[in-house]
């Protein structure tokens, strides 16, 4: 039987896995998509670590920036471990391989990021997110640690509570398959792909791990909080990396007028650029005084993108930009040791997870550490607690997912078109649970929500074969991003304040006495339930 199974095949889950094999633990990682296609692979400008090797710096000067961006919702233990371990993480990166730009001296270089207090993330060019996922995969590779690709998530096989493995579809077969362990990781991603059209993130960034803990009777928390990244191409969404302000880009409007301070946090920044917006006001990203030479040797990706996506050259003529979703702070609720809760052996890591270290508002750079720090821990936690108990299938999950996957391919009607649902859905998420937000808005796109969940046995698939389905996956992605999209409408609602990334226009400021507080949610009998429970200081 396999040790430890982890479930999702980006940084989060090979920095897992890596950490898990050095262990001694036999180790069978899972994903939807080959690894490289991974979302990590996205992250541009830089991992942070208070390394102080272009400007003066400090762990604690890390920790405080990192909890003043977090409004008060982060634990602060957590928080403090993760700073401190950064400048180990960076050393452990080095020593794979990742080859991270160098200063004069042959030091790791650093630039600037929003909220930032000093020059902390370490970068290579624009592709930090790329070349540390490629590093991880090979240095997997280099130690024969099994991967298994083109699998998608349909269940946990959970039974008294304890996590015994997941039911997955082989997307190439279409068959229905079963992986029994004695620990599970799920580290599958976030969720900002329900807004659909209006996101940085890839087409699979559907919250597959944290439905998947829903259904199975976990628990999920602060999914209000999702960050609206200020700097994505207008037209496209493609994002254009916060390193293009680190490294001195500005933010204008049609008049050519400046209007906020560009390295605020991303949620200030973003709320700035919707503002102008609102007021009838185009906003642009103006890189022309960089010139073309450092242009290409900081941000070649930054050039090449919009020259692609937008037909402008960034050296002569200005970005348009919008702000679009870009990274859920919350997701499944994990303890300190990253143990999913009211879930056993069954740990969560990365941005399926809160594990209390973004709060209300990430840090930008923390995304990359997290995902290091904490994919090593989650994977040597798992270790520690594996038990000698061989679990023993009874193929009733199995059985019951092969039978509803066989009924969307022989059985279920195909009335309406679920794309088309899915796009409008985008958009209206994007509008009225974005960056401002507002309950009367929010109520009635909940209830929609909520209709079109109970008109699901009329949508289907109109390819019926089995084999290699796509039509299939994006409809089973669809049914978990309208069981994500209800609980973010559900927490928006909950919280009638503004905090972080998450604002009301009815509601401007911050309420500690109320909302000084994490919002959980959970499955019960069928019906979604929820609390608020107290930050502890």
């Amino acid at each position: 039987m396999i040790d430890i199974l982890i479930i999702g095949s980006g940084g989060a889950g090979l920095s897992s896995a890596l950490e898990a094999k050095a262990q001694g633990a036999n180790v069978l990682v899972i994903g939807k998509h080959y690894p490289t296609a991974s979302q990590t692979s996205m992250a541009q400008g830089g991992i942070n670590a208070s390394l102080g090797n272009v400007t003066p710096d400090s762990v604690q000067a890390h920790i405080d920036d990192t909890i003043k961006s977090a409004h008060a919702l982060c634990s602060v233990k957590m928080v403090k471990e993760l700073c401190e371990d950064a400048p180990k993480s960076i050393k452990w990166l080095e020593k794979i391989g990742v080859p991270f730009d160098r200063t004069n001296e042959a030091k790791v270089a650093q630039r600037q990021l929003g909220g930032a207090s000093s020059k902390r993330a370490c970068y290579a060019q624009d592709y930090t997110g790329l070349k540390i996922l490629h590093t991880l995969y090979d240095t997997c590779l280099k130690e024969g640690i099994e991967m298994v690709e083109e699998h998608f998530l349909l269940n946990l096989i959970v039974k008294d509570k304890v996590v015994m493995g997941a039911t997955f579809l082989d997307i190439i077969t279409g068959e229905v398959k079963e992986i029994l362990a004695k620990n599970t990781i799920i580290a599958t991603g976030g969720y900002c792909g329900i807004y659909k059209n209006y996101t940085t993130n890839a087409q699979g960034a559907t919250g597959d791990g944290v439905a998947s803990v829903l259904r199975a009777g976990g628990v999920v928390s602060d999914m209000e909080f999702i960050q609206f990244h200020p700097t994505a191409l207008k037209s496209s969404a493609i994002l254009i990396s916060e390193s293009a302000r680190g490294e001195g880009g500005y933010l204008i409007n049609s008049k050519e007028e400046r209007f906020v301070d560009e390295l605020l946090s991303r949620d200030v920044v973003a709320r700035a650029i919707t503002s102008q917006i609102d007021e009838g006001q185009e906003v642009f990203l103006d890189l022309r005084h960089l010139g073309e030479d450092r242009l290409l040797k900081l941000m070649p990706q930054e050039v090449r993108l919009c020259k692609l996506h937008e037909n402008i050259d960034p050296a002569k003529e200005l970005i348009p930009i919008k702000p679009v979703a870009h990274y859920s702070m919350g997701g499944i609720d994990v303890n300190e040791k990253l143990e999913v809760r009211g879930l056993k052996n069954c740990y969560a890591v990365g941005e399926c997870s809160n594990a209390k270290v973004h709060g209300a508002n990430r840090l930008g750079g923390n995304s990359l550490l997290e995902i290091v720090s904490l994919g090593r821990r989650a994977g040597k936690n798992a270790v520690g607690t594996i038990s000698k108990h061989t679990y023993e299938s009874n193929n009733n999950q199995r059985q019951k997912d092969q039978e509803y996957i066989n009924s969307l391919l022989e059985e279920y009607p195909y009335q309406h078109n679920f794309y088309t649902i899915q796009d409008e859905l985008g958009e209206k998420l994007y509008k009225h649970a974005g960056v401002v937000r507002d309950n009367s808005e929010l109520n009635n796109l909940l209830n929609e929500i909520r209709v079109i969940k109970a008109d699901i046995d009329n949508m289907g698939i109109g390819d019926k074969s089995r084999e290699n389905n796509s039509n299939l996956v994006e409809f089973l992605e669809f049914q978990n991003m309208l069981e994500i999209a209800e609980v973010v409408l559900d927490s928006a609602l909950v919280r009638d304040e503004s905090r972080g990334a998450h604002y009301k226009s009815a509601f401007p400021n911050e309420d500690d006495k109320l909302y000084k507080a994490h919002s959980l949610f959970w499955v019960e009998d069928g019906i979604l339930q929820n609390r608020l429970e107290r930050v502890k200081s």
